[in-house]
């Protein structure tokens, strides 16, 4: 079974982002292959809910940050390479009796195009395989299983007789008409499929290099994966990548009290909490490092957010009526797949304060009745909270306080036990003279 996640979550997170705003994908996209940064985004649109997945990858990973080792290819050779393997049009392979006066006066213009992307792409073929080979002779034998069953999947690949003859073009920056012949035949049509094998295990290399790279720079660690009947999650002092200097938070939570209530004025970092949380836990199930100190947690079959839930008016759907049928979505997923991770942040806000204390009310005690689970809940409306500490036990309440100096409020951003009691919205309202303004007292700003 795949990790269950949509569009809504990934966009909650960041993972991917629009080209204007920071994305997950772009702190671990610095491949020094396109291939590499293609399979980088295939796993972030494919999440791990095996936990034999998620433990071999994060040790490959480790392995490599481990070794120090450098990325020992040039990226731009597999640009030239994937070109010419991707044209397998018969009529473009070289052939002998095509090497004429006039392609020869041609080539030597510099004006024989079709040529000269063959060519290159031969040079790369030619590169990779010596480069590959210089690897293995100067390596020592991986330790980490996944590592060493790749790099013996190369060297098979790479001890092939049809291309035995690679090494005596090892440092050449051209060949031979003649020789381009035979090595195109070889290449492009008899032995493609090996090429594109060798480049897959390549472009893994460079993915778990560079990630094990950046997850160095930033301070990231392993997260610790655990069969997911434990329904465990331990965070300690985690933080969103996104932010120069981020507090860390700690929570631990079990199946004794896996719905947490979160509570805390505005600006008091609950988004910026949650994001931080489910960042994590995403990218601990693609079995990548988190920005944390420490990460135990339970391997989830998915995980659904609603955090910056948007209108839809193209389908005439107000802000409520799109978060009953986020919560509708949810619902029925909690009763197709166990072990979840359901998050939403300030549920039913588009709607009046009674019926958002009610309908908060009943679906906190409804996912309060579901054990394998782990649901996190925000809201404003604190007397919700003091109504489910008296009738549910597996609930655990946290909150993000706010500390007046004077007239001013202070945000700690440190998660605390408890509900807040915090209501600064007036304070803040009277900070900023809103109502002298608008009595026409306050003048333009």
């Amino acid at each position: 079974m795949s990790f269950k996640i949509d569009k809504q979550t990934l966009t909650d997170l960041a993972v991917f982002g629009t080209g204007k705003s920071q994305s997950v994908y772009e702190i671990f996209n610095r491949t020094h292959t396109r291939g590499g940064a293609r399979l980088l985004e295939e796993m972030f649109q494919y999440p791990l809910s095996d936990l034999d997945a998620i433990e071999s990858r994060s040790k490959s990973i480790a392995y490599y940050l481990n070794s120090g080792m450098a990325f020992p290819f040039r990226g731009a050779i597999f640009d030239a390479m994937e070109f010419y393997l991707n044209n397998t049009d018969t009529r473009t392979q070289l052939m002998a009796q095509d090497n004429t006066l006039g392609r020869k006066v041609k080539n030597m213009m510099g004006s024989d195009t079709d040529y000269t992307w063959i060519h290159n792409g031969i040079m790369g073929c030619l590169e990779m395989l010596n480069t590959l080979a210089d690897f293995f002779q100067s390596s020592t034998e991986a330790t980490d299983p996944s590592v060493k069953k790749a790099n013996e999947e190369l060297k098979k690949l790479l001890d092939n007789e049809k291309w035995n003859w690679y090494r005596q073009e090892k440092g050449k920056k051209k060949v031979s008409y003649e020789q381009a012949v035979k090595y195109d035949r070889v290449f492009r049509f008899e032995e493609r499929d090996k090429l594109f094998k060798m480049m897959y295990n390549i472009f893994l290399m460079d993915v778990y290099i560079t990630v094990g790279k950046v997850s160095k720079e930033r301070g990231f660690v392993f997260a610790k994966a655990l069969p997911p009947e434990e329904n465990v999650l331990k965070l300690t002092g985690v933080f969103h990548p996104f932010l120069k200097k981020p507090i860390g938070n700690t929570i631990h939570v079990d199946g004794r009290s896996n719905v947490i209530f979160l509570t805390g004025a505005n600006m008091a970092g609950k988004s910026t909490f949650m994001k931080s949380f489910t960042i994590a836990l995403f990218l601990a199930h693609v079995g990548f490092p988190v920005p944390a100190e420490a990460m135990e947690f339970s391997v989830r079959n998915g995980m659904f957010t609603t955090i910056n839930l948007p209108d839809n008016l193209s389908m005439g759907y107000s802000h409520f009526y799109a978060e009953v049928l986020r919560v509708k979505k949810v619902a029925q997923q909690l009763c197709q797949t166990k072990n979840l991770v359901i998050v939403f942040d300030e549920l039913f806000r588009g709607t009046n304060v009674k019926d958002a204390y009610d309908a908060t009310l009943a679906v906190a005690e409804a996912f309060a009745e579901i054990p394998d689970c782990l649901f996190m809940i925000s809201t404003h409306i604190i007397e919700v909270g003091q109504v489910l500490k008296e009738r549910s036990k597996n609930i655990r309440f946290v909150y993000l306080p706010t500390r007046m100096e004077g007239s001013t409020p202070v945000y700690t951003y440190r998660l605390t036990e408890g509900i807040t009691n915090d209501r600064h919205g007036m304070i803040i309202i009277n900070n900023e003279r809103i109502i002298e303004i608008i009595n026409g007292e306050g003048g333009a700003q």
